[in-house]
C-alpha cells in the first residue's frame, strides 16, 4: 500500500511540475490577469482542498491567476534558494517551523508587518496562536502567516487493547509514571518471550527532554550554548531510552524489522498499543476498523508539560514582483475556510483559535474525539532553537550520537558529554 501511495505522489509531482514549467500559468500572461506562483511540496489531498478554499476568492479576484508549483519535500529549502539565486522563484512559498529558519536567516523573505499594519480589510494578528505567530516572526518582523500548528502531543490509545485489559482509558492529567505503567500493563509476549503487543511507542524524543523540564539550548531564539548537559535533560533522554531497553515496553528498530511494518501499521495492526505522534495521523486511522482516541502527552512526576511542535505557513519572497497581489493570496491561504477544510479531513489544526476551537475542529464529532485537547497543548509548545545551523547539528552531531542511547549502547550522560562542547562550538560559529 505505502509503495502505490509513494509513486502516486512521484508522478503527481512529475506531472504538475511538468505542468507549470511547461509554461501553463507561469510567466508573463497575456489575459490581463496576474500571475502569483505558490510553491509547495504537498499531496494531491492538499492541492484539492486548497483549490476548493481559494474557490470563492478567485471569484472576487478575477485580476490574479493563482499558480501552484509542486517542490518536492525532500531537498525543498535547496531547491527554493536555488531558484531565487537564479532568478526564477516563486512568489510565495510553503514552509513548515524548522524551514522557515533557513529562508529567514538569508534574508530572502519579505517583512509582512508593513502588510498586516496597513491591510483595510481587518485582517488581524490575534486571530492566530500567539506561539506559531511569534515563531514566524523574525527579529521583531512576521515573515510568515499560518495555516496550522502541530503539537507532537497525540497518545493516540487503541480502546480494545485497552478493554483486553481491562484498564481504564488515559486522561489528559495522567503522568510519565502512569504511562510507564500502563505501557507495562499493555505489553505482551508469546511462550518463547517475544513480545507480540507492544505498550507504547513514540519518535518524539524531545518530548521527554522538554516534558522534564530540560531544554535543547538556553534561549529558543537566541541560543547561544546547548542544554543538553542540563541533569533534566539527560534524564528524559535516559527515561525514554529506557521504555525500550530497560523496560521493554517500546518496539527498538529491530523489532519493527521483524514484525515487517511501521509504527503507524502496528497500532493499527494491534501490535502497539499507544502511539505519540501528530494530530496528522488522524486521516490514516480514520481508515482502519479500530476504535481509539488521543490522550494528550502526560506530564512528568513534578507536573511539568511540554512537547515539541511543528507547523505550516505562507512567505512572500523578497524577489516578487507582485507582492500586492501575493499577500492577498497568502491572506487567502491562511484564511478561515482553507483552514477548516484541512481541519475536517484531520490533517491539521488549525492556527486559527476560532476554526481551532469551533465546528471544524474542536467540535467536529468525527475521531479522535478528544482533539479539542490540542488547543490547550499549545500553550506547552516548545519549538526547534531559531538558529541557522540547528539542522546540521541536529542531522550530522546530535541524532547519530543519540541513536547509540536509543539502542542502549550507551547511556544519556555519556553520550551528552561526547556532543555538548561540540554542539556549542558550532552555535558560536
Amino acid at each position: 500500500m505505502k509503495i502505490k501511495w509513494v509513486m502516486r505522489l512521484f508522478v503527481y509531482s512529475v506531472l504538475l511540475t511538468s505542468f507549470v514549467f511547461s509554461g501553463c500559468g507561469a510567466g508573463p500572461r497575456n489575459d490581463g490577469k496576474t500571475g502569483v506562483k505558490v510553491s509547495f511540496w504537498g499531496t494531491p489531498e492538499e492541492i484539492d482542498i486548497i483549490t476548493q478554499a481559494l474557490s470563492d476568492w478567485q471569484k472576487e479576484h478575477p485580476e490574479i491567476k493563482v499558480v501552484f508549483e509542486h517542490t518536492p519535500y525532500t531537498g525543498y529549502t535547496s531547491k527554493i534558494l536555488t531558484r531565487i539565486a537564479g532568478g526564477a522563484a516563486p512568489d510565495i512559498i510553503a514552509t513548515e517551523v524548522d524551514y522557515f529558519v533557513t529562508f529567514a536567516s538569508k534574508g530572502v523573505l519579505e517583512d509582512l508587518t508593513p502588510y498586516v499594519d496597513q491591510d483595510p480589510s481587518g485582517f488581524r494578528k490575534d486571530d492566530f496562536f500567539p506561539q506559531i505567530i511569534d515563531r514566524f516572526t523574525y527579529d521583531g518582523k512576521l515573515m510568515a502567516l499560518p495555516r496550522d500548528i502541530a503539537p507532537f502531543a497525540c497518545v493516540y490509545y487503541n480502546k480494545k487493547l485497552f478493554d483486553a485489559a481491562g484498564l481504564p482509558y488515559p486522561t489528559d492529567d495522567w503522568t510519565w509514571n502512569d504511562l510507564l505503567r500502563i505501557a507495562r500493563d499493555l505489553t505482551q509476549k508469546d511462550e518463547s518471550g517475544r513480545v507480540t503487543q507492544y505498550g507504547f511507542y513514540g519518535w518524539a524524543w524531545q518530548n521527554f527532554i522538554y516534558g522534564n523540564g530540560g531544554a535543547l539550548v538556553d534561549d529558543v531564539k537566541n541560543p547561544t550554548r546547548t542544554m543538553l548537559d542540563d541533569p533534566k535533560t539527560i534524564e528524559g533522554l535516559q527515561f525514554y531510552s529506557d521504555m525500550s531497553n530497560l523496560y521493554g515496553v517500546m518496539p527498538t528498530p529491530m523489532a519493527f524489522m521483524n514484525f515487517g511494518m511501521g509504527a503507524d501499521r502496528m497500532f493499527a495492526n494491534d501490535r502497539v498499543a499507544m502511539f505519540l505522534s501528530g494530530i496528522w495521523e488522524t486521516p490514516l486511522f480514520r481508515n482502519y476498523n479500530i476504535s481509539w482516541d488521543v490522550v494528550m502527552f502526560p506530564k512528568n512526576a513534578a507536573g511539568v508539560r511540554a512537547f515539541g511542535t511543528g507547523g505550516t505557513g505562507y512567505c512572500i519572497l523578497k524577489s516578487s514582483k507582485h507582492k500586492k497581489e501575493a499577500w492577498e493570496v497568502i491572506k487567502a491561504l491562511t484564511g478561515p475556510k482553507g483552514q477548516e477544510l484541512f481541519a475536517k479531513r484531520g490533517l491539521s489544526q488549525p492556527a486559527r483559535i476560532e476554526v481551532a476551537k469551533g465546528d471544524a475542529f474542536a467540535n467536529d464529532p468525527q475521531p479522535p474525539a478528544n482533539k479539542k485537547m490540542l488547543n490547550e497543548a499549545v500553550r506547552h509548545v516548545v519549538f526547534s532553537p531559531l538558529h541557522p545551523q540547528w539542522r546540521e547539528i541536529e542531522e550530522k552531531i546530535l541524532k547519530p550520537r543519540l541513536e547509540l542511547v536509543f539502542n542502549g549502547k550507551k547511556r544519556a550522560e555519556e553520550v551528552i558529554k561526547e556532543v555538548a562542547a561540540e554542539i556549542n562550538a558550532t552555535l558560536k560559529r
